[in-house]
């Protein structure tokens, strides 16, 4: 059911194979984990333990194909995350398009998840890619000014217990991809960004987000490797491009896997200045018995670059390690201890189920991650259907 989280075979890392059912399919996961977060030494020495119910990136999807003839077929996909510890979901909140597939490949129109995000999912060591342990905690955020925020923008906040990935690692709204056919384990993806936000007449502030999302992915038996490029003009007044390179790779030795990931995310023209920064991630898995498997990872964020210069104390580290038990083939019980160390300046927070440290409060001051440790531990179930 892993795989139906990354839903989307335009993301290049999963197969066309699912486009060729007669029916529609109603499809989903229900995950929801008890929470026991902390937050230690941050900047105002205020926030403490909290507990919580989390839903986990659960969601139900509608999904189908209608042979159209001469080698033709119509797809279809409508998905929508559900937060079921509080409601208040809305439909088509994840993948989400209508296109038409055939021996040429595969395009579709409508919210996706690029080859860039779908990289980052293929090799993080949780179930679904999800949890408080996830690797989105580091990857592409840039000292975490680089937080998708909503409508294919960026934030440098989030709300507590919400999601707090990069832009890269977020779906795109208003895209059209193409998924080329497998040949010898070998497909290539391109995803285009469209600039509907673009604002008209010289109306401030300037808005036209616009890109493209490619990757080229091979995968054969136990081994996976994928190259990924994603680049975004956010067409404000500064003319701000940013963009995320990626490489990846894992092998499933049967009893047990190892994964690896390089990621470099760039901003130029962000703040007068020219931003990048490296991280670096490996995690595996082991079988321990038939129907339980250890997983653990470690992500490293090297510190930030302004011009070429290092920015001192901008780096942060995540570990996790957990462990998931089969109680069928469709309902896993886990348990996940993740620890998230920022340097002195840096503010990440876990990019599934954030802190919300970065966030307003009611009480109205912004508390800050910065050089603060975040961890948690989750006990919780995960059932797909």
């Amino acid at each position: 059911m892993q795989k139906k989280l990354i839903a989307l075979a335009v993301a290049g890392l999963a197969s066309t194979g699912a486009f060729a059912q007669a029916n529609v399919t109603v499809y989903g996961v229900a995950d929801a984990t008890f929470d026991v977060v902390k937050i230690a030494g941050d900047a105002n020495n205020e926030l403490g333990n909290t507990t919580r119910v989390s839903s986990n990136s659960s969601y139900i999807g509608f999904k189908g194909a209608e042979a159209l003839g001469n080698g033709l077929t119509a797809v279809f996909q409508l998905e929508s995350g559900v937060g079921f510890d509080q409601g208040g979901n809305t439909l088509g909140t994840r993948d989400s398009y209508v296109g038409v597939a055939g021996g040429f490949g595969t395009v579709v129109m409508g919210k996706l998840t690029g080859p860039t995000r779908a990289l980052g999912g293929a090799i993080d060591v949780n179930s679904g890619a999800t949890g408080i342990g996830t690797n989105g905690a580091l990857l592409g955020k840039l000292g975490n000014n680089l937080v998708s925020g909503g409508d294919n923008n960026t934030s440098a906040t989030c709300a507590r217990s919400s999601t707090c990935v990069s832009i890269f690692d977020d779906r795109w709204k208003n895209a059209i991809a193409y998924v080329s056919p497998t040949f010898a384990g070998l497909n290539a993806t391109v995803a285009y960004v469209a600039n509907e936000n673009k604002t008209f007449h010289g109306q401030e502030p300037a808005a036209n987000v616009r890109g493209y999302d490619a990757g080229l992915k091979y995968a054969n038996g136990p081994i996976m490797a994928a190259v990924t490029y994603n680049a975004v003009s956010m067409g404000n007044a500064a003319k701000t491009d940013i963009s995320d390179f990626r490489v990846g790779a894992s092998y499933n030795f049967g009893v047990a896997s190892i994964r690896g990931l390089f990621d470099r995310a760039r901003a130029d023209h962000f703040g007068g200045a020219g931003y990048t920064q490296n991280v670096f991630g490996l995690g595996g898995t082991f079988n321990v018995t038939p129907a339980g498997k250890i997983i653990g990872q470690f992500y490293f964020a090297d510190e930030m670059k302004r011009n070429g210069t290092d920015q001192k104390d901008s780096g942060a580290k995540l570990f996790e390690i957990g462990y998931e038990h089969s109680l069928s083939k469709r309902t896993i019980l886990k348990a996940v201890y993740a620890h998230l160390n920022n340097d002195a300046n840096a503010r990440y927070d876990f990019g599934i189920n954030a802190a919300g440290v970065n966030s307003v409060t009611n009480a109205g001051p912004t508390f800050s991650t910065a050089g603060a440790t975040v961890q948690g531990v989750q006990l919780g179930l995960r059932h797909s259907f």
